[in-house]
């Protein structure tokens, strides 16, 4: 069975008024997806990405709400939602982005929203690049912040890219070498992923921080990122062969001395992947700044998201 609950560490800025406390969304394999609904308007759903949780979007959330209902999970993997194990260490498909992507479908289901709108970030747009091409009748728009596809970013790996995105390599080694290295230091290993505590706030930080500090959800991190190293690239190369592409229209943004900005014409990479004029050209930009953009460029994402899906 799948949840929607809400987590303690709720944002007070979250009014308890709009607050959905427990939904049941049968999916099998008791999965639980944790996280808050808030607002008022057409159903937008948040997804954030790595190494964090909902919180991502604590700046965001409070400016959208008069104008659409957010629902903000986290992924499972991530902070108080399940972190399924496979009995078979060779197999990452409990965190396929096409499993992870019917999660979402099923969730947003049950809260009787059989379209919605998308905005997300990091590991949550590479699951809505794959819920966009798996269930294209569920998207209405889509909003991408900073990834360009999971295919094109590894197959174009070099030098540059290896050492900015070293991660990408370490987390999708063997179990339990990452986790076991990991686990021997959390707090070294959040300095290294989260470089600007001020850039978060303290209360973001230190829930994205403690992630580290849980096992299973160090675990189900590395998974996500083995999954995109094996299943994700073969799901994205069968749809490259079915002719699968995003068909709703989608706006990309990227942040200039983010990896994308440096390395990778971001418009080129998602015009391969979508039909003809999908893409909103005039509307995909880059943002001045990194990677973080929820967090770092919060009223490029509000003015953003208000234009393209009112």
């Amino acid at each position: 069975m799948t949840y929607l609950v809400v987590i303690q560490y709720q944002p007070q800025h979250l009014a308890r008024k709009h607050t959905i406390c427990l939904v049941n969304i049968p999916v099998g394999n008791d999965i639980t997806i944790a996280g808050v609904r808030n607002g008022q308007g057409p159903p937008l759903l948040l997804l954030h990405g790595f190494p964090q949780n909902h919180l991502i979007w604590h700046k965001v959330a409070p400016k959208l709400i008069q104008n659409f209902t957010l629902i903000i999970p986290d992924l499972r993997g991530y902070g108080a939602s399940s972190k399924p194990t496979s009995k078979d260490t060779n197999d990452h498909s409990l965190y396929s982005k096409s499993t992870m992507a019917t999660d979402m479908v099923s969730l947003m289901d049950s809260l009787n929203y059989p379209k919605f709108h998308i905005c997300a970030h990091d590991r949550g747009a590479r699951l809505a690049h794959k819920l966009c091409i798996d269930h294209p009748d569920k998207v209405e728009k889509c909003i991408l912040l900073d990834i360009c596809p999971t295919k094109a970013m590894y197959t174009a790996s070099q030098h540059p890219f290896a050492l900015l995105y070293w991660h990408w390599f370490f987390l999708t080694q063997a179990a339990p070498f990452p986790e076991d290295v990991i686990g021997a230091a959390p707090a070294l290993f959040a300095r290294k992923t989260l470089p600007s505590k001020a850039l978060y706030g303290e209360t973001a930080y230190a829930a994205y921080a403690a992630q580290f500090e849980d096992a299973e959800t160090v675990h189900g991190m590395c998974e996500d990122y083995r999954a995109s190293a094996k299943e994700d690239i073969e799901e994205q190369k069968a749809d490259e062969a079915a002719g699968r592409k995003i068909r709703c229209p989608l706006r990309v943004l990227w942040g200039t001395e983010g990896v994308v900005g440096k390395l990778f014409d971001a418009k080129a990479e998602w015009r391969r992947v979508c039909v003809e004029g999908a893409l909103d050209e005039e509307g995909s930009f880059a943002v001045e700044g990194g990677h973080f953009i929820p967090e770092e460029r919060p009223e490029d994402v509000v003015r953003c998201v208000l234009e393209f899906f009112r």
